[in-house]
């Protein structure tokens, strides 16, 4: 795992489908890169993660929580996001809940470990690699603008990311909405 404070690429290149100022979520935060990258780019962030020196890096670019959202309940049960954005993280068990707190018109920017990974490094157990399609199913109530489920260089691994978006209840039916690529 990168200690690299800068974002994602992934999550550089899908941020232009976030509504301006909208609110974001950075799910197992850490010490805060994506807080700090949608704070720079005008949005009210929060960060949940249970390291409790996460947290203490995390809070100088938002709103800041400490909760382990594994073993304790989900600290954001009906509340909802512009954006949940998640890296290199997954408990399936909260995958639901993840996705739920998308809003309407909202963006889901997820990219984890995948199976495969266990053959060139760390994370190499099945609890922490998703298995094809995993992603794309957990999503299936998104309409999904791109995915990758591959290898990739430096560091070498094996991930799944998806930029999706939950489409506004308001469209008017067999109107979609057009995300720019």
């Amino acid at each position: 795992m990168s200690h690299d404070l800068s974002p994602s690429p992934w999550v550089v290149r899908w941020s232009h489908l976030l509504a301006p100022g909208t609110t974001v979520l950075d799910v197992a935060c850490g010490a805060g890169r994506h807080m700090d990258w949608f704070a720079q780019h005008g949005h009210a962030v929060t960060g949940v993660d249970r390291a409790p020196e996460a947290i203490a890096s995390s809070v100088r670019f938002g709103r800041a929580l400490l909760a382990d959202i594994e073993d304790g309940p989900w600290p954001f049960a009906g509340q909802v996001f512009g954006a949940v954005v998640v890296t290199n993280y997954l408990w399936r068990a909260r995958l639901p809940d993840i996705v739920a707190a998308v809003a309407p018109g909202g963006v889901l920017l997820y990219e984890t470990f995948a199976a495969g990974n266990e053959t060139i490094g760390k994370p190499s157990r099945p609890d922490f690699l998703l298995q094809p399609g995993e992603l794309l199913a957990a999503c299936a109530g998104l309409r999904v603008v791109a995915y990758e489920d591959g290898l990739l260089a430096e560091p070498e691994r094996f991930v799944q990311r998806i930029a999706a978006v939950r489409e506004p209840s308001n469209l008017p039916v067999g109107k979609p909405m057009r995300y720019p690529l």
